[in-house]
Parts: C-alpha cells; sequence; structure tokens
C-alpha cells in the first residue's frame, strides 16, 4: 500500500517541525548559508569603498560591518524575500549587494507572494539599478572622454547601454524564478490530484467491497429462500402423508399403500429439485472461479444460472392444478376458484404467484390440519392475484407436528415485494387465516 496525501503531508509537517527554522531540509540550510556567506564578503569589500567616498571617519571597520550585516540579510530569503529585495534596492545608491539583488529577484518571483507586489518590487529594483547604472556610466564616460568634445555622453548612447545592461541584470532572475514557481505550483497541483484520485479510488474500493458483501448476503438470502420453496413444501406433504399412513395403516392396508406411494414419490420429486438447484450452483461456482473472478461474481453467477434454470423449467401458473390435487391427496380440503381469462406472463411472476400459493398451502399443512382452504386465482388489467384463505382447523384430525422456521411469511413478502406487488397476510374473523398478493405485469412472456 502507498501512502496517502494526508499521510505524506504529516510525514511533511514532522520533517519541518524537527528542522531549523523555516528550512525543510538540509541543503537548504547549506545553500542559504552559503550564498549569505558570499553576499556578506562582497558587501563587506564594496562598503569599504562606499565608505571612502563617503568620508567616514574609520572607513574600512565601518564599510566592513556595514558590508556584512547588509550581505546577511540573504539568510532569510526563503522566509522574507520583499525584506531582502527592499535591502538591496536601499544599498543600490551605494553599489553594493549585487549578489543580493540578484538572488533576491529569483527567491521574490519563485514565492507566493502576489503578483502584484512582485512586479512592483521588480520595476522599482529595475530602475534603481537604471539609475545608478546611467549616473556611474556619466562619469566614467565623462571622465574617460574629456579630452574629445565632440563625444556627448548624455545622448542616447548611456540611457541605452544602461537599460540593456539593467534589463540583463534583473530580468534573468525573474524570469527563471517565475518559471520554478509555476512547476513548482504545477508539481504540487499534481500530487494534490494524486492524492485526491488515491482517496477516491480507496473510497471506491471500499464501496465495491460494500457491495460485494450485499451481494454476497442477498445472494445467500436468494438461495435460502429457494431451498425453503422447493424443499418445504413437499416434505410437509411427506409428513403429511406419512402420519395418515401411520394412522391407517391397520385399517385400510390399500390406503395405506397409496399413502406411502405418495411419500415416495413426493420424496423423489424433492430430491431432483434438490439436486438439480445444488448442481446449477455447482456450475455457476465452477465457470465464476475458472475465470478468477471475486466472490461476489460467483454468487452473480449462480443466480443467474439459477434464473435460467428456473426459466427452463421452473413452475407456473399451469401448475396450481396439480400442486391443489397434492394437498388433496394429502387429506385437506382444497378449493381452486380461476377468474378472468388465462395470460402468458413473465417468467419471474408465474414463478412467485405459484411460490406464494405454495407456501400459503405449506402453512395450511403446518398450522391449521383438517381445515378448508380456497385457492382464488384471479387474471385481471395489467396485474396478477391470488389469495389463499383457510378456516379454522378441525380439533379433530392431529396435526403432523411440523416445525415452522417462522421463515415463510417473509420469504413470500420479499418475493412480492421485489416485483413491486402487493402482499397482505393476517387472520380472519372466522378464526382462519389468509394470504393474498397481488403482482403487476407487463405483458412481456
Amino acid at each position: 500500500m502507498t501512502a496517502t496525501g494526508a499521510d505524506r503531508d504529516a510525514a511533511g509537517t514532522e520533517v519541518v517541525r524537527r528542522s531549523w527554522w523555516w528550512w525543510g531540509r538540509r541543503r537548504s540550510v547549506v545553500l542559504d548559508v552559503a550564498l549569505a556567506v558570499a553576499s556578506a564578503l562582497e558587501c563587506g569589500l564594496e562598503g569599504v569603498g562606499f565608505a571612502r567616498e563617503a568620508s567616514v571617519p574609520v572607513p574600512v571597520p565601518v564599510g566592513v560591518v556595514f558590508g556584512l550585516v547588509v550581505g546577511s540579510v540573504l539568510l532569510v530569503r526563503r522566509r522574507w524575500p520583499i525584506t531582502v529585495v527592499l535591502v538591496s534596492i536601499a544599498v543600490t545608491p551605494a553599489e553594493m549587494g549585487f549578489l543580493m539583488g540578484i538572488v533576491g529577484l529569483y527567491s521574490l518571483a519563485a514565492s507566493e507572494v502576489p503578483r502584484r507586489y512582485t512586479a512592483g518590487l521588480a520595476g522599482m529594483s529595475t530602475v534603481a539599478v537604471y539609475v545608478v547604472t546611467v549616473v556611474r556610466m556619466r562619469q566614467d564616460v565623462a571622465e574617460a572622454d574629456a579630452g574629445q568634445p565632440d563625444f556627448d555622453p548624455s545622448g542616447w548612447y548611456v540611457p541605452v547601454v544602461s537599460m540593456f545592461m539593467t534589463l540583463g541584470l534583473n530580468a534573468p532572475p525573474v524570469l527563471f524564478g517565475l518559471y520554478i514557481g509555476a512547476r513548482r505550483r504545477l508539481m504540487e497541483s499534481l500530487r494534490e490530484r494524486a492524492d485526491s484520485l488515491e482517496q477516491e479510488l480507496s473510497l471506491l474500493a471500499d464501496r465495491a467491497e460494500e457491495r460485494a458483501q450485499w451481494a454476497r448476503q442477498e445472494e445467500r438470502t436468494r438461495i435460502a429462500r429457494e431451498m425453503h420453496d422447493v424443499v418445504a413444501h413437499r416434505v410437509s406433504l411427506m409428513v403429511v402423508h406419512a402420519a395418515a399412513l401411520q394412522a391407517v395403516a391397520l385399517k385400510d392396508p390399500q390406503k395405506a399403500v397409496r399413502n406411502a406411494a405418495l411419500v415416495g414419490e413426493m420424496g423423489r420429486q424433492a430430491l431432483t429439485e434438490l439436486r438439480e438447484m445444488l448442481g446449477v450452483l455447482r456450475e455457476g461456482a465452477a465457470g465464476a472461479s475458472a475465470q478468477s473472478v471475486p466472490l461476489a461474481a460467483v454468487g452473480r453467477a449462480a443466480a443467474a444460472a439459477a434464473e435460467a434454470a428456473a426459466e427452463d423449467g421452473g413452475p407456473c401458473l399451469d401448475a396450481l392444478e396439480g400442486l391443489v390435487e397434492q394437498s388433496r391427496q394429502a387429506g385437506a380440503v382444497v378449493e381452486l376458484v380461476v377468474s378472468g381469462e388465462r395470460r402468458r406472463y413473465g417468467v419471474e411472476v408465474e414463478r412467485t404467484a405459484y411460490r406464494v400459493v405454495q407456501e400459503a398451502l405449506t402453512n395450511v399443512h403446518k398450522h391449521a390440519a383438517g381445515a378448508e382452504v380456497v385457492v382464488r386465482l384471479a387474471h385481471r388489467e395489467g396485474e396478477v392475484a391470488m389469495q389463499v384463505e383457510n378456516g379454522p382447523s378441525d380439533a379433530a384430525v392431529a396435526g403432523a407436528g411440523l416445525p415452522s422456521g417462522g421463515n415463510g411469511l417473509v420469504g413470500m413478502r420479499e418475493r412480492v415485494s421485489r416485483l413491486g406487488g402487493v402482499f397482505v397476510s393476517g387472520p380472519t374473523d372466522a378464526g382462519g387465516f389468509r394470504v393474498s398478493a397481488v403482482l403487476p405485469v407487463d405483458g412481456k412472456v
């Protein structure tokens, strides 16, 4: 893992705190100290000449001390570049601090000082250097050409040459400083952008992991719901038939044989459906793992394979009659009422409607043994509705003692809500229970 921008900023802050004063690196200290020493020596030598021209009583000590103090100002060029430039402008008439002026202008242009301040100070420095250059050059030319009356140094020669010398002295450090400052700001901007992108990628990775976790949880829930719908109904009927078989085994051997055959048939059907589902899940997981994809992709592949298998041979509304007949064979009194014109719906709608009725009948076998059941199916404009209502259980009929996981109604509600339908369940005034669901249809087959 690479360090983020925040980590680098924290590390940089710690380094600065450990460093000397305002310098961030040791080589910066060495460079600034070397420049300050060179500038102090230069100003010290030039200060002696200035003190002599100014008729100072002791020119050498005063000039050296003054030059050393002025030249050492270059030590603070990174922290206070404006101060360095102002000092260099102030000592320009004394013809001192040329190194300090050049380095000061560069530091000012490369710093974060507003550009209007940089332009103003650079202009002041240029004017000061230009004036001093013109005065000194006029004096030198006048002394050199005192015997040539035809040559006038006050004409175009001195101003033009002084301008070229001034620009040659001040323009390069300013332009180079502007380039370095722009490059430094560009690098900082790119670094900040890289840090921002790295943080965004980290957030996206976290969100992707959360989505993968959510997908895995959804896939586990879906598989559990499918297993419950496929196995619970048939196993419930098997238990009901087994109880009936136990009750009539001695009284009616022929009926016992029929019940035993039904138990065996339902067991085979349950095993077949379970084997098909597990096979689909294995194929989906194997295909996904062969491509080295994450676990979430395995879940999606398994879900897609399961959906494809359901589309090929899944239950539909045409199988409701057989479903009701199985409950009748188990001894329940079930009436199927169909209203409206039968139409073909989408695979998801047909399968969900079938599962709702199947789970409702399973709950009747579990909790209302011997109760009369009415299954209603209504084909309407733009929707299909189903309702399973049972009366109170018959006290004379012994229950099969089927366990209840408490997830049947929850699973039905999830199925219906996923398709945008409405699910309602609750007890009736007569002491029974009613399950109702309405599914919207879009006309797709």
